[in-house]
């Protein structure tokens, strides 16, 4: 992998086209892109589960209705039973992959005792698992247009709803999916 297949931090836009149910008109966050493969969280499936039923099977106290109503979204299909807490801006937190020098993805429970408490990052999307792919599987998939990639966006990322997160990241490239043919070959 070179430099400029490096897809960290951009977006992946599944095209109308992908039926794996996993993905769906997703959009998946890369949190890392390296030769070995690539990890992500997608941005827009929010589980019938709030984080207010998360922190209370981990024993952590929330003195505040509106932190304890906010979704937990399905960040993938590998390991579905693990949190991860993708946020800005970043911090020091036990076991936190830094994406950007404004963007981290952490996996411990200090973070959540910190949101708890009021204290955590503003901006933060709490997912369960994430999205995986080997040495080589996601070039393929985009060789095969099964995914549009483009640089991500913070306001996409954390502020725009669930429901327009598909169709937001694709027209940051200028692409409406509306137009898009399910059935899109090649030449």
């Amino acid at each position: 992998m070179t430099a400029s297949t490096d897809l960290t931090n951009h977006f992946l836009i599944a095209m109308p086209r992908l039926a794996d149910p996993n993905f769906f008109h997703t959009v998946t966050y890369i949190c890392e892109h390296t030769a070995e493969g690539a990890l992500g969280i997608v941005i827009n499936r929010p589980l019938e589960l709030t984080l207010g039923e998360i922190l209370e099977h981990m024993e952590i106290q929330t003195p505040d209705g509106g932190i304890a109503a906010r979704p937990v979204y399905m960040g993938g299909p590998v390991q579905r039973e693990r949190g991860f807490v993708l946020h800005h801006p970043t911090a020091e937190w036990e076991s936190t992959l830094s994406v950007t020098d404004r963007i981290g993805l952490t996996t411990s429970r200090d973070i959540l005792a910190a949101i708890a408490r009021g204290e955590g990052p503003k901006r933060a999307l709490i997912a369960l698992g994430y999205a995986g792919w080997g040495a080589g599987q996601l070039e393929r998939e985009l060789a095969d247009n099964a995914w549009l990639s483009g640089p991500a966006d913070d306001n996409v990322l954390f502020d725009t709803p669930d429901d327009d997160r598909w169709r937001q990241a694709a027209a940051l490239l200028g692409v409406d999916l509306n137009l898009l043919s399910g059935d899109a070959g090649h030449a």
